[in-house]
């Protein structure tokens, strides 16, 4: 029963923090659009979202009564500092959609490095959290539905900011 409440603290931290994120991700879309700023690739949009919640749903479903596997956990807290990193780079630019401002691109942080970091840090999200309840299952499926969603995701948003 000890490890019930672990699992189940580990989903409502999941659960709460996309809920924080998606709640950012409204306001900072708004503001960019009141900027004249462009969304690119809407139609695939809630593609993405239907992935994400069947991923959460998932790991609600089959985790909730399974133990916590610590080094699967000490793996997610280091990728929710690079999370954080990312997210505080990009700052009021960070969205869960692909919105174009005419403005240099964010060149600062893990951007400096790499051309789709906060891609990389949820690839590795999409294994690791299901990981962290023992969900091997969860994490194999939606890695090889993420890589098809990503793939999609990824060419718009390259053909966006080619066209800026």
């Amino acid at each position: 029963m000890e490890h019930h409440a672990a699992s189940l603290a580990f989903i409502a931290f999941l659960l709460l923090q996309r809920g924080a994120e998606l709640l950012v991700a409204r306001r900072n879309t708004r503001r960019l659009l009141a900027q004249g700023a462009v969304e690119h690739g809407a139609g695939h949009y809630p593609l993405i979202v239907a992935m994400h919640a069947a991923w959460l749903a998932a790991i609600c479903i089959w985790g909730w009564s399974n133990p916590v596997h610590p080094g699967w956990l000490a793996a997610f807290v280091v990728l929710q500092g690079l999370r954080i990193w990312v997210l505080a780079s990009l700052g009021p630019r960070w969205t869960t959609r692909i919105i174009v401002l005419d403005a240099p691109l964010v060149a600062r942080g893990p951007y400096r490095w790499m051309s789709h970091p906060n891609y990389a840090v949820v690839i590795a999200e999409i294994i690791v959290a299901p990981m962290v309840l023992g969900l091997w299952g969860v994490a194999a499926l939606f890695t090889i539905l993420n890589a098809c969603v990503l793939t999609i995701r990824i060419r718009a948003e390259s053909r966006a900011l080619a066209g800026r």
